[in-house]
């Protein structure tokens, strides 16, 4: 099925793709989501959702396929199964920010394909859930970007050392040092030490996925019904109001037969 939601941001363009691509920095903001790890363009995590007294915990794969930062546009590609084995998900996200004055309208349109129990769902519930999730994340966002830029952790100094080599004197009777004694005339020069060996060339080998510091607290999971009950109650209406007409009816026939 097919999404579109927006959203806007307090800041302009330039900052907002920024802020939009740092995913360490928005992942929080995601409700029920845990970011595990990152690896350049990819990243891999959690989102939890609970359906009724159901639990369920997606895990998950994503990765940038697409950056255009002229245009403004990324396509994101992401994938995941319950830990159950109860369901999938498969989305495909492009995001396009446009300039709005001093704020940026962030435009979403997700190609999503959902099996298990979340599935039961239709386009207009999901629209409505996905509607309120994005409402929390711009809200949490805006949070961010107001408080500034996270503070960067300062790299660590190297050891200090010596910078020369102290030369010891060699003491005299009266107190001061003696002068270097000087080779003998003639005599032919002392070798100087053996030239090191080069080093071996280090081998260009791509870095290693880094894992995130997890939360100190784990999310709330993402309450699908509590997000979708109007429209839930907006479906079920018609069909409660056709079975109280039926027990009317059957009610008055029942009556009538007597």
């Amino acid at each position: 099925m097919k999404l579109e939601h927006t959203f806007t941001v307090p800041v302009g363009v330039e900052q907002a793709w920024r802020v939009l691509l740092d995913i360490e920095r928005v992942a929080p903001c995601m409700p029920g989501a845990v970011l595990d790890s990152v690896d350049g363009d990819s990243f891999t995590g959690r989102v939890k959702i609970k359906l009724g007294p159901v639990n369920l915990t997606y895990k998950g794969a994503a990765s940038f396929i697409e950056k255009d930062p002229a245009a403004h546009r990324v396509v994101l590609d992401a994938n995941g199964k319950d830990a159950r084995g109860n369901g999938t998900a498969a989305a495909k996200v492009t995001a396009t920010l446009v300039e709005e004055g001093e704020s940026t309208r962030v435009d979403v349109v997700t190609d999503l394909n959902i099996t298990g129990k979340p599935a039961q769902f239709g386009r207009g519930v999901m629209v409505d859930v996905g509607n309120k999730l994005i409402g929390q994340f711009a809200s949490c966002l805006e949070g961010k970007i107001n408080a500034g830029p996270e503070p960067a952790v300062a790299p660590a100094g190297d050891a200090p050392g010596p910078d020369t080599v102290e030369q010891q004197a060699v003491p005299v009777e009266d107190g001061r040092a003696a002068p270097p004694e000087s080779a003998p005339a003639g005599a032919p020069p002392a070798p100087g030490p053996a030239p090191a060996p080069p080093a071996p060339a280090a081998s260009a080998a791509p870095p290693a996925p880094r894992e995130v510091h997890p939360p100190s607290t784990d999310p709330e999971p993402i309450d699908l019904l509590e997000l979708a009950g109007g429209s839930v109650i907006t479906r079920v209406a018609p069909l409660l109001g056709a079975l109280v007409v039926l027990t009317l009816v059957f009610v008055v026939l029942r009556r009538r037969r007597r």
